[in-house]
């Protein structure tokens, strides 16, 4: 046997037995750690009770109204907190006292949950008292879930006279009709008492879930959002880009500016509520991503029209987009048609080609255009976050009332 039958062999042989072993080695992937599907969804069925305290209340009459609120953790730039807070500091500038408890906290802890208040949450009155976790909740007067998460713990704290729930949407329709869809709706059949935000959400709940419910109107903020005029002429556009969030229908929007970019070459589109750096956008626009509430205000008024689609509640954005003198465009349906309407926005489906001539529309009869901004203009100003505070301080009070009698 020749030197070459001898290198072939152990060739051969290294290829068969160490090679393939010490490729195995190198490719074999570890096993990724198993879901603990009880563990995470443990609060679903947890029935611990935080039971009810007659010493706490008797020492709670005859003195200052408290509330607990139970929040979702949260980030910079969350809108259904900003509400959350505006209410909380209306109710505290009336005179009851406010605590906020973050459910369930991953990223924040008390130190960072401060500073995130002061740098980004500034409308929070400075008296509020807030914590990073729900072990040293106290007993409330009422107590108030506000997300569908939120609403397992308030089921289980019964220290406390009254239980309400704040609904900024319905929650179900977040996920695929599947568990998570369950677990949201079932939270409806808690027996709180309703704060939602607009009618369509006081309908389902009372008119699905047989809850007792009250409903609020949306304003907005005008020492931010203020008429101002356009700086140029160039034909332009904003969307509200959430594409982390499926019910604010970005792919819906992309196709139908692309469509109005198609027919209008002159087209600048303006993203902001994300960043869409990752995705291939074929339309000249700037991505703007998460920006200040100031800085949004700027935004709409350098467009002629704004685009505000939602498949669920729509957001305070059509009215804040009105509040600067611009025109919203909007989705129709039940969840929309509360506050917006073809008198103070353009309302359109959910078809691309019918946005894109809707807004195509709009763009060339700048007569018809400038109709429904001084109808937007004016629906906004007769709107007040006052007028609304008043009406939760009152139905809140009214429950407490109601509630204690059960008590005595």
């Amino acid at each position: 046997m020749d030197r070459r039958d001898l290198l072939g062999r152990a060739k051969r042989y290294y290829q068969k037995n160490g090679m393939k072993k010490t490729l195995k080695r190198l490719v074999t992937k570890p096993e990724p750690p198993k879901q603990d599907i009880v563990g995470f969804w443990d609060f679903i069925v947890n029935r611990e009770e935080i039971p009810f305290s007659r010493a706490d209340y008797e020492a709670g009459k005859g003195g200052q109204t408290v509330i607990n609120w139970i929040v979702p953790e949260f980030e910079k730039g969350s809108g259904g907190h900003t509400t959350i807070f505006r209410f909380v500091s209306a109710l505290e500038r009336r005179g009851i006292h406010n605590r906020i408890y973050v459910y369930r906290p991953v990223k924040l802890n008390d130190e960072s949950l401060q500073e995130l208040l002061k740098n980004h949450f500034q409308l929070l009155d400075e008296r509020v008292e807030s914590f990073c976790g729900v072990d040293k909740v106290k007993y409330a007067h009422a107590t108030v879930a506000t997300s569908w998460i939120t609403a397992y713990f308030v089921r289980n704290f019964q220290n406390t006279i009254s239980k309400f729930y704040f609904i900024q949407d319905f929650e179900p329709y977040f996920y695929a009709h599947g568990s998570e869809y369950s677990f949201a709706e079932n939270t409806y059949s808690f027996g709180f008492r309703g704060i939602t935000a607009g009618d369509w959400l006081r309908d389902i709940a009372r008119e699905r879930y047989g809850m007792e419910a009250m409903s609020f109107h949306f304003s907005y903020d005008r020492t931010i959002y203020r008429p101002k005029e356009k700086p140029d002429n160039r034909p332009r556009v904003f969307f509200y880009a959430r594409p982390v969030t499926p019910r604010r229908d970005w792919e819906l929007g992309v196709l139908a500016l692309n469509e109005l970019y198609r027919r209008i070459p002159e087209l600048e589109v303006v993203f902001a509520g994300w960043n869409v750096s990752t995705y291939e956008i074929p339309f000249p626009h700037r991505n703007m991503g998460v920006v200040s509430m100031e800085t949004l205000a700027d935004l709409y008024t350098q467009c002629d029209l704004c685009l505000v689609i939602s498949s669920t509640n729509l957001s305070l954005v059509p009215l804040e987009v009105m509040g600067c003198g611009r025109v919203a465009v909007c989705s129709g349906g039940a969840q929309s048609s509360w506050m917006v309407s073809g008198e103070n926005a353009v309302m359109v489906n959910f078809e691309p080609l019918q946005i894109a001539d809707a807004m195509e529309y709009y763009l060339k009869h700048p007569e018809e255009l400038e109709k429904k901004r001084q109808k937007g203009m004016a629906f906004a100003a007769q709107t007040s976050w006052e007028r609304e505070a008043d009406k939760v301080y009152e139905a809140i009070l009214e429950g407490i009332r109601e509630d204690e009698d059960q008590i005595r």
